[in-house]
């Protein structure tokens, strides 16, 4: 884990409070978990993304609607075979030191992205690009080889290992911002201290105080920062939901990112409008240790699928209306059409139990030996809530449940170190197509928490990503899909509404399928 200095220098300090008259513009957001770091190479939450997308910009970046617009570059082309991109970059464009933003900074990011020393746990992401997944897995020695060349400094080309059609979405994910070169080098992992960092986004961060907050100020060498209204944002590391609402009442929160959905109905009568509820891309979901008994036993971990009651979590237990998740990637993603689903997705719940109940007797569990497990979430009111409910629901299968809370850095390097029996996981897209879910089940995987590997799910995968014709790439991949549920490789339990709740005087707050909400779009009307 990279570390941040707790405290930034006096002069930084002196110049910054210098800096913002009384009329100056701040925007105080809830941010939810403490951040692991500013380097956008190694951050995974969308905590981080909030702050990291405003203090990077990649080729490709956001407008308000989350629809990809030209960012760093100015214009690109792509070939004929829909292989090769080659993009060229704004004219005059720096980093916040004045040092001029290069084609050469983004072949250096993308090969420290996929050097194997970074252990970047989202570089597959970007697999895409030619040579990429065999440079990150130590297959090739050579970082030249990767398919991202500087032609000169204001022209990158970029070679894909296949036609990709969502490519320009996954530029605007952080495993594509560009790195100041030469920072990273002078200073290697000490780069993202506060005294060192410098950023090309519309901000740039001043202050990181762990556990309390993090504060970025309008970057003065950013190419649109005249029409940057916001002068400086403080994004608060909060876990504490009803705390979060109680702040956000005494006016010293301005956007809320999430909020006990039992207060929702209370929201929509005393404070109209400023809760924002709407579906958008993403997966609420439980992982199951399957390289450990008895849950590498697909019986087990169907029938503890079948026994969740996900008709009452999104109307009843949560109370803002998430849908029940049958399928893995969610209806509407693009580029998929219709998704598949479970085999008893539309069975009445009484038999689905009766059903789970003799699963886990052929496995050898019942009254007289319970199934003993430990499900673990990371501390949340609603986590809390629907981890409470489902060990209801699996009280009458004989299952005995220890619940276990952490904060959310800790639960999630849990997950990753594979110390989880049953573990609560959440997964926000990358960019809108349904590989971005798929790959999450893909063998040796970080974000494959549940471990579970099956090489005909990999084939697929693999034979799907090489498939340029769109409606057999999505035929591939619904095969793939059907697989895994069939082997109840993990739990899906419903689709995500984003929850935010936004201050009447922020203006420009939009919302979208991805929940992805970039400062530099927002002004406040006092």
């Amino acid at each position: 884990m990279t570390h941040i200095a707790r405290k930034f220098l006096a002069t930084a300090l002196v110049s910054t409070v210098l800096s913002f008259s009384a009329h100056a513009a701040t925007l105080n957001i809830h941010n939810g978990g403490d951040p692991t770091s500013l380097d956008p190479q190694k951050i995974s939450g969308d905590w981080e993304n909030r702050i990291d997308g405003d203090i990077f910009e990649g080729l490709v970046t956001e407008d308000p609607k989350d629809n990809p617009i030209p960012g760093q570059a100015a214009s690109w082309t792509i070939s004929p075979d829909q292989k090769v991109y080659t993009f060229k970059l704004r004219d005059g464009i720096k980093w916040s030191d004045g040092h001029p933003v290069t084609a050469q900074d983004f072949v250096f990011a993308f090969q420290r992205l996929m050097d194997p020393k970074t252990a970047a746990q989202y570089a597959y992401l970007q697999y895409t690009i030619k040579n990429a997944e065999k440079i990150n897995k130590g297959e090739i020695k050579d970082l030249t080889q990767l398919g991202v060349k500087a032609i000169d400094d204001k022209t990158l080309e970029i070679t894909l290992e296949n036609p990709t059609p969502y490519f320009l979405n996954a530029l605007m994910h952080y495993t594509a911002y560009p790195l100041p070169k030469h920072v990273v080098e002078a200073k290697g992992d000490q780069w993202v201290k506060i005294e060192n960092i410098v950023t090309n986004g519309a901000y740039k961060p001043v202050e990181w105080v762990p556990g309390s907050h993090v504060a970025n100020v309008k970057n003065d060498q950013y190419y649109d920062a005249k029409d940057v209204k916001i002068d400086k944002v403080n994004f608060y590391t909060l876990e504490d939901q009803a705390a979060a609402l109680k702040r956000y009442r005494a006016g010293e929160f301005d956007v809320v990112t999430s909020f006990p959905a039992d207060q929702y109905e209370w929201l929509q009568k005393n404070l109209p409008g400023q809760a924002h509820v709407v579906p958008f891309l993403g997966t609420y979901y439980y992982v199951l240790n399957a390289t450990k008994p008895p849950f590498n036993d697909k019986r087990v971990r169907q029938a503890l699928s079948m026994a969740v009651n996900r008709e009452v979590i999104g109307p009843k237990i949560l109370g803002t209306g998430e849908l029940p998740m049958y399928s893995w990637v969610p209806p509407g993603t693009a580029n998929y059409g219709e998704p598949a689903y479970v085999s008893w997705k539309d069975e009445p719940y009484k038999q689905k139990v009766e059903e789970a109940k003799k699963l886990l007797k052929e496995a050898g569990f019942g009254p007289d030996h319970p199934l003993k497990a430990q499900l673990r979430y990371n501390t949340n009111d609603n986590h809390k809530r629907i981890a409470v409910a489902i060990a209801a629901m699996w009280k009458p299968l004989g299952v005995d449940v220890e619940l276990y809370n952490t904060e959310t850095k800790v639960h999630y390097d849990g997950m990753k170190r594979g110390e989880v029996e049953i573990g609560r996981a959440g997964w926000l897209a990358d960019y809108n197509d349904p590989i971005n879910f798929l790959s999450l089940l893909s063998t040796g995987v970080d974000m494959n928490y549940g471990r579970w590997s099956n090489p005909k799910y990999d084939a697929l995968i693999t034979q799907g990503n090489e498939q340029t014709d769109l409606k057999k790439r999505a035929e591939i991949y619904k095969q793939a899909e059907q697989l895994a549920l069939d082997d109840s490789a993990a739990i899906p339990i419903y689709y995500y509404v984003s929850q935010n709740i936004v201050a009447p005087k922020v203006q420009g707050f939009v919302d979208n399928i991805q929940d992805i909400h970039r400062t530099r779009w927002l002004s406040i009307k006092e």
